[in-house]
């Protein structure tokens, strides 16, 4: 990897340790997490939902002219994140309408930028279905994920690991890891995974039934609560 990677993921990492230290968010919406406690999440400007839609590196999968769209912004190596994996991968396969949306916001670790670059150029080369079975796989790796092992992952669904990296260890693809990282710092994404919905943000990972509560609720009424 090139030598410009390390200084650009420690500023990355700087990012994270604000988030972790910031106070959450004052709470919008009575949206309850699986444990019965409420969830911190608040609204989005139009200007940052228009920040959104222009973000680059996002993968869509499951319904992609789905009628409600969810974004889950996560780290590689944020262990809630590999938690919520099994329930984002059971909400896909669950709800055939729903259009979800990964945003890789490596901000935890040196480790979690390089393998999150591997990520973005195989997202390239995959289908929404393939680069699915793709993330679950990553997640389902122990200890620290970083390049090699997402790598490995690649390279155990087809994909030549040596082109993967001619991609992934470019200027571009950090990038794409830097304006991911400014946008979620200015939103106030102060947790991963954190996930924004009709142009509401939700901090930390609420657990399967309240997300398809939500989902529901936007289906039913236009709003995350009805």
């Amino acid at each position: 990897m090139k030598k410009h990677v390390l200084p650009v993921a420690l500023a990355l990492c700087m990012i994270g340790a604000l988030a972790a230290a910031a106070p959450l968010p004052s709470t919008r919406y009575a949206i309850k997490a699986y444990d019965g406690e409420t969830i911190a999440n608040f609204d989005l400007t139009p200007a940052f939902a228009a920040r959104l839609d222009k973000l680059p590196g996002k993968v869509a999968v499951g319904n992609l002219n789905g009628d409600v769209t969810l974004t889950q912004f996560y780290d590689l190596n944020c262990p809630y994140c590999r938690q919520a994996a099994a329930d984002i991968g059971a909400l896909v396969r669950s709800d055939k309408k729903l259009k979800l949306v990964f945003v890789p916001y490596a901000v935890l670790s040196v480790q979690s930028v390089r393998g999150a670059m591997i990520e973005i150029a195989a997202a390239k080369q995959l289908t929404p279905e393939q680069f699915l079975e793709f993330h679950h796989r990553i997640y389902a790796e122990r200890g620290v994920i970083d390049a090699p092992k997402v790598l490995a992952v690649a390279k155990d669904m087809d994909l030549d690991p040596q082109k993967l990296a001619a991609v992934a260890n470019t200027e571009a693809t950090l990038d794409i890891l830097r304006e991911n990282a400014t946008f979620g710092g200015d939103a106030g994404l102060v947790a991963t995974p954190a996930y924004i919905i009709d142009g509401v943000a939700i901090v930390g990972h609420p657990g399967l039934k309240p997300l398809q509560a939500v989902i529901a609720a936007v289906r039913a009424c236009g709003k995350v609560v009805c």
